[in-house]
């Protein structure tokens, strides 16, 4: 499946500036750090490495105070500063170092005054344990509210690895809480969401303490009552609404590279040879192409460095971030050969000095797409892209239980293999009992019995991703309440495009682009709301037949549609109901909540932006499908609001409890 060659437009300016989000979150660090008077030693959590390197640069700490940088790790902490400040999420094991270092520099008479700056908010669960291990006095605690942290020009995110998990396996409700407070900051900066609309029981809790339960803040009461002039509305979308959708491999270039090589707070890990700078012209070179260099090096494995991907250096990534795979190497070729005549290289010849920046931009993409190639090309990957297009064709279902009984045999990847059987689950509406008992006992004995908590989670009431078909007759009701209504959905939201070759415009102007004919559920839930037309039909294709009808060629540029208002659900009640989890509706009017009375009749007057929030995590293929969506529309634009980027990888690891290959430790601060 290939999409349309030309590149995606370049991006408008945006009605927020998210730049207002890092200035507060920098500023907030600072403040911390200037409360504490004299040289400092900082001893941070190595998961806030990399969310702290989007908002702060380390030469920036250096000029406020901070002398020497550690990890947050066991063992004895050398400190030649009179202060030392520990940043740290919340988490038992962290007060439990810091206390036992602290203990540690009394016995041995050092002399330090201490601070601890937790994120986002005190605990009082760390004071108790300090106090428990008898350090309490010794401390001076306070908060570092770190809130949305700006990762692309339209995308926050709390950078929250754990959020998942925390919510649906440990029943750990404190990321609503951090949710609602990012999201409330957001209203305090551009005035109150108009109507807020959302889905699933997270979300209606999230949505509860938003408009109902959160401390009002004094300083700024009338920010909060009047409603806001650049936002229109909140849609709020838990994970569980839409579980299918991050199981799947993601087939767009930005979410290709993160399934493939892991992308970590927008750092990537890359050969060092495809970040270094070329040789000036002129000069031998040891390797023709960046491919072969990139290939000697991974003989050789060479060393790597992260590299932060994103489009303010980096216009080239803009345009390719959001393909499809199928289609970055034919933009990326149109980029190597747009000098052809002798003029065209005369003034490309002039213009090397400028381009420098582009032509690194070329190479970097390039050597990454050819390290992404030989990936793709392997029988495994291609074997879990037919299961997964089938099962959610509802073709051959035992034919695909046996595949994947296959994939074990083979030694395929755990992760690979657990996300085709919760896809199998959810499509079918669980898997026959025996073939699942089966499935599970290979899956113990071929990766070891440590990942029967994890099998026994996907199975849970909460999660409900791993089910036996029927269910057995002593289960719990609320199994039942949570199996997915695939098929009838399927149908509804159009949510799979056939991949014929008549079919091919359909999705190459659809959402479904992301995953060459299947789209997210989650962003179809956004257009119930946002983009109605676009759920039963297809927009771009209708507007451009319209075109192409009144000047009588088809080369016309589609005409966009205007924005519609906000209306909730309206028109896909019954649909919505039949999703598992409250459904949402609420509008405020200056803070009060009144009856919903939007009509869709209502024109809209000027620009707006509809915020989307995932509470869960998102993929980088529902950004690029919203963005797609957001492209179809004048009036409307998205931002995008996550806990933080998850794929089914990160999703089953984090269950599982096996870390990441991206380590946290390493990332760029």
């Amino acid at each position: 499946m290939t999409l349309d060659e030309t590149a995606p437009p370049p991006t408008e300016e945006p009605l927020l500036d998210l730049n207002l989000l890092k200035d507060i979150g920098q500023k907030a660090l600072v403040d911390a750090l200037n409360s504490v008077n004299g040289a400092k030693t900082l001893v941070l959590d190595a998961s806030l490495a990399g969310p702290l390197g989007l908002v702060i640069e380390v030469s920036l700490l250096k000029h406020h105070g901070v002398d020497k940088m550690f990890w947050l790790e066991p063992g004895p902490l050398t400190s030649t500063t009179p202060n030392v400040v520990y940043l740290c999420r919340p988490m038992i094991k962290y007060v439990k170092i810091i206390a036992e270092q602290i203990k540690r520099h009394a016995r041995e008479a050092q002399k330090h005054t201490y601070t601890l700056l937790l994120v986002p908010r005190i605990s009082t669960l760390v004071t108790r344990i300090l106090e428990e291990e008898g350090v309490l006095g010794d401390v001076r605690i306070s908060s570092y509210n770190l809130q949305f942290i700006p990762i692309a020009d339209d995308v926050v995110s709390l950078e929250n690895d754990n959020a998942f998990k925390e919510l649906w396996v440990d029943g750990d409700e404190t990321v609503i809480y951090d949710s609602a407070q990012a999201l409330h900051s957001l209203q305090k900066l551009y005035g109150s969401f108009p109507r807020i609309v959302g889905k699933g029981d997270h979300a209606a809790r999230l949505a509860t303490l938003l408009t109902k339960h959160l401390p009002s803040d004094s300083s700024t009461p009338d920010a909060l009552q009047a409603e806001s002039e650049k936002i229109d509305s909140l849609i709020v979308l838990d994970r569980r609404v839409d579980m299918i959708t991050p199981l799947l491999t993601q087939l767009t270039y930005e979410g290709l590279t993160d399934e493939l090589i892991g992308i970590k707070n927008s750092h990537v890990e890359l050969p060092v040879s495809l970040l270094t700078p070329p040789p000036p012209i002129g000069t031998a070179t040891p390797s023709a192409t960046p491919a072969a260099a990139a290939s000697t090096s991974l003989k050789k494995v060479e060393p790597k460095k992260k590299h932060h991907l994103t489009t303010t250096t980096d216009p080239l990534f803009a345009e390719l971030r959001d393909l499809n795979f199928s289609s970055v190497g034919k933009r990326l070729n149109r980029g190597r050969h747009q000098a052809k005549t002798v003029a065209q290289l005369r003034d490309f010849v002039g213009k090397l000095g400028g381009l420098q920046t582009e032509h690194q931009s070329l190479r970097l993409h390039t050597g990454l797409s050819e390290l992404l190639v030989p990936m793709t090309h392997t029988e495994q990957f291609n074997k879990t892209l037919e299961i997964q297009q089938n099962l959610l064709a509802s073709y051959e279902i035992t034919a695909q239980i046996s595949a994947i009984e296959d994939l074990i045999a083979q030694g395929a990847d755990l992760s690979t293999v657990v996300r085709l059987l919760c896809l199998a689950s959810i499509t079918c509406g669980g898997v026959k009992l025996k073939a699942l008992e089966n499935l599970k006992r290979e899956i113990l004995q071929a990766y070891g019995y440590n990942y029967l908590p994890l099998l026994l989670s996907l199975a849970s009431p909460s999660l409900a991703v791993l089910l036996p078909n029927p269910l057995p007759a002593a289960s719990p009701a609320s199994l039942a309440a949570a199996k997915y209504p695939f098929v009838p959905l399927r149908k509804a939201l159009r949510l799979l495009i056939d991949d014929s070759p008549e079919a091919i415009d359909e999705v190459e102007n659809d959402i479904s682009f992301v995953y060459s004919g299947w789209a997210p559920i989650s962003v179809r839930l956004v257009q119930c709301v946002a983009q109605k037309g676009g759920v039963l039909s297809n927009p771009a294709e209708r507007e451009k037949a319209a075109a192409a009808s009144a000047d009588g060629t088809a080369q016309h540029s589609p005409i966009k549609a205007q924005a519609h208002p906000i209306a909730g659900w309206r028109g896909f009640e019954d649909v919505v109901a039949t999703i598992p989890g409250e459904t949402v509706d609420i509008v405020q009017t200056g803070g009060a909540l009144t009856a919903p009375v939007a009509s869709l009749l209502r024109p809209m007057q000027k620009p707006t932006t509809t915020v989307v929030f995932f509470l869960g995590g998102c993929t980088y293929t529902e950004i690029a499908a919203l963005r797609w969506v957001g492209r179809q529309n004048r009036g409307r634009k998205f931002l995008i609001a996550t806990t933080g980027i998850v794929n089914g990888n990160s999703i089953i690891e984090s269950i599982s409890g096996v870390a990441r290959s991206a380590g946290s430790k390493d990332a760029a601060i």
